[in-house]
């Protein structure tokens, strides 16, 4: 898998809007595409019709996304979370996949969307969230979020997801 950065075509926003079954808002860039292409994290603006929006990286990919609604429904953002609460060196971690989320998505952000949340009194909103929008570093919420970050930079909860599916393959 290669992360990149494309400017978005008229396909690419077709490709996304079969993916989600609906033409993407805040669509700024396909960020992780697989050997064929195919989308599979998208970078979405930082303000989404006139509103915040966290969430830098999208997960699109069908297979990944099903793969992860699986881990979620057997309860492992519990089990991550309980080996984040009993180490301190993950909860370390997490920090610094926080403080560099907050960064990147800050470097993606281009001067109109920076005008607009200023504008609007938003400014200082997204400095404090860090991946899928997560004020409290400490928590997991949602591995869809961390595993879309992860497959551009890697991080500690999609390491621990990669972990998991080499020790659980399926």
């Amino acid at each position: 898998m290669a992360a990149y950065f494309l400017a978005v075509s008229e396909q690419d926003y077709q490709r996304v809007a079969d993916l989600l079954g609906r033409r993407p808002r805040g669509l700024e860039a396909v960020a992780v595409a697989d050997e064929q292409g195919r989308p599979q994290v998208i970078r979405v603006a930082s303000l989404v019709d006139e509103k915040p929006f966290p969430t830098l990286f999208w997960l699109v990919d069908p297979a990944l996304c099903y793969r992860i609604d699986r881990a979620e429904a057997e309860g492992l953002i519990a089990v991550f979370q309980g080996r984040v609460d009993a180490d301190q060196l993950l909860r370390d971690a997490l920090d610094r996949d926080h403080l560099a989320y907050i960064k990147l998505r800050d470097q993606c952000m281009s001067a109109a969307v920076r005008a607009g949340l200023q504008s609007l009194g938003f400014a200082d909103v997204l400095a404090a969230r860090g991946v899928g929008g997560i004020a409290d570093f400490g928590r997991i919420r949602c591995l869809h979020t961390w595993y879309a970050a992860h497959l551009v930079v890697p991080n500690t909860v999609g390491r621990m997801l990669d972990e998991h599916w080499q020790n659980y393959p399926g």
